[in-house]
């Protein structure tokens, strides 16, 4: 790439890595991500950082570890970095929808920001320092509507404590969808766009982020999709640390983002919740292969770059869960297509091990910009060049105390080519995966005898990898981020 490439970053929340028809998803229907996938390369092991949204983002859009940029917790204060990067280099950079700064607003180095954030929660109204209307608020009002939240809306529903587990037909016109609004405001947004200088464009859908609420159009798409469902035993749930159980029964009391989650749901519940998560998935696709038409038509996509992933995973039931918190694949493990005009390798899917933070690396490189000095990221470019090419022999992700429901302060993750290990901190349990033999994680060998030197080898390398880190990071002045507004 001669010139500076455009750069389309478009980041949903909470999708599972299992979620593109043309990634094997047989029950789904993407056939526009399905296009890039047939176009570009596709990473099948790529992890986030932490399966919880700030933390996830923080590390994207920094470069480093939670541990290392100490945004642990989603109500802690950040903005982006790396982006006023690329503005410094001449990038005009712009983000139209959900990015989870904190505060909403901060600019984060982008030229400019057209906010949308959380489906179904005020934005702290009742606080006049921390009140905020996003974008999607102020367009609803102007409609004479207000955005549906657990009490204006949801709760209402008679099957809420019920057969419902977060799943709802959208009931405004669909044009005012949260993910449609985002997308049809970018394909105007582009329209209207009149400046010369390189794009950096990010395009943050808020979906498919519980509640599960897509319009009835993309519902009746699944009425006959036989989607698979999870396959939980007792004996799995018996395997699992305590911690397992606390978050269960936390989902259950609190109900977070309308979802009230029981210990022994219902198959037709769990098939309506799935049904409607595809749903909603099917939404978002659509609305991208709009804003590829509108790039491809301005003539963005003559030198660009699009990069599609999601900030973590979602458990839709799986080993007894609903939404993140925890460490299986279903939670971690996010899709990552990259496409190009100008790639030489095409309709590639490797196995290669990365984290979604290397994506910030890798924009860097693409726009001729330095790489700054201390990320903990690298670059997925010697995989985009050469679909053979590796760049990590293991990835981690971590979660804290608060998120945990554990008395460990911290739980780590730490996976290689074949096994994943799960270290509580301070805790005598865990858990130890054998991928080879176990890809959907349903045996936890931990305790196995048989695996002690696994075990142990894995603890070590996790607590090597965070002590280095600790190091490696000593020099740098960062301030502990304060806690603000809470955002999740």
């Amino acid at each position: 790439m001669v010139d500076r490439p455009n750069i389309i970053l478009i980041i949903t929340d909470q999708q599972r890595h299992d979620t593109v028809a043309g990634l094997g998803a047989h029950w789904m229907k993407t056939p526009n991500l399905d296009r890039l996938v047939a176009s570009g390369v596709s990473f099948r092991n790529c992890y986030t950082p932490s399966p919880l949204c700030v933390p996830a983002r923080a590390s994207l859009f920094t470069g480093m570890y939670p541990h290392s940029h100490h945004v642990t917790m989603n109500f802690y204060k950040w903005e982006p970095t790396w982006v006023r990067l690329l503005a410094e280099a001449g990038y005009h950079c712009v983000n139209i929808g959900k990015m989870h700064t904190n505060p909403y607003d901060a600019p984060g180095g982008f030229h400019q920001r057209i906010v949308v954030e959380n489906k179904d929660r005020p934005m702290f109204l009742d606080e006049p320092e921390r009140a905020y209307y996003d974008h999607w608020d102020i367009a609803l009002r102007a409609q004479g509507m207000t955005r549906p939240t657990r009490y204006a809306r949801y709760k209402r529903d008679p099957d809420y404590f019920k057969e419902a587990l977060g799943a709802y037909p959208w009931e405004y016109d669909e044009s005012m969808h949260p993910d449609t609004f985002v997308g049809r405001t970018a394909c105007w947004w582009l329209e209207e766009r009149q400046a010369d200088a390189p794009l950096f464009l990010e395009i943050g859908f808020p979906g498919p982020h519980p509640p599960f609420d897509p319009p009835r159009r993309y519902i009746d798409m699944y009425d006959d999709v036989d989607v698979p469902m999870p396959r939980t035993t007792a004996a799995e749930l018996a395997a699992q640390p305590p911690a397992h159980r606390a978050l269960r029964q936390n989902m259950i009391d609190k109900n977070f983002d309308c979802v009230a989650w029981k210990n022994d749901p219902s198959t037709e519940a769990i098939r309506r919740m799935r049904r409607y998560y595809a749903a909603n998935v099917t939404l978002i696709d659509e609305q991208v292969g709009n804003i590829m038409s509108v790039l491809e038509r301005k003539g963005y996509l003559k030198n660009a770059i699009v990069i599609f992933t999601s900030d973590h995973g979602e458990n839709l039931g799986d080993h007894g869960h609903i939404q993140k918190w925890n460490m299986y694949d279903t939670a971690t493990k996010v899709p990552l297509v990259v496409w190009s005009s100008d790639l030489k390798t095409r309709d590639v899917r490797t196995d290669s091990l990365v984290q979604l933070m290397d994506i910030a690396p890798t924009i860097l490189d693409y726009a001729g910009v330095g790489i700054p000095a201390g990320w903990e990221a690298v670059s997925l470019r010697p995989v985009l060049e050469d679909g053979t090419a590796t760049v990590r022999d293991s990835v981690y992700s971590e979660l804290y105390r608060d998120h945990i429901q554990s008395g460990a302060e911290c739980i780590v993750m730490r996976r290689d080519a074949r096994w994943k290990a799960v270290w509580y901190l301070g805790e005598s349990c865990g858990e130890l995966y054998d991928l080879e033999a176990d890809p959907d994680e349903l045996q936890n060998l931990w305790d196995s005898k048989q695996h002690v030197q696994i075990r142990n080898e894995f603890v070590q390398h996790i607590q090597d990898w965070l002590i280095r880190g600790a190091i490696e990071n000593r020099e740098q002045t960062r301030e502990k981020p304060q806690p603000a507004m809470a955002i999740g």
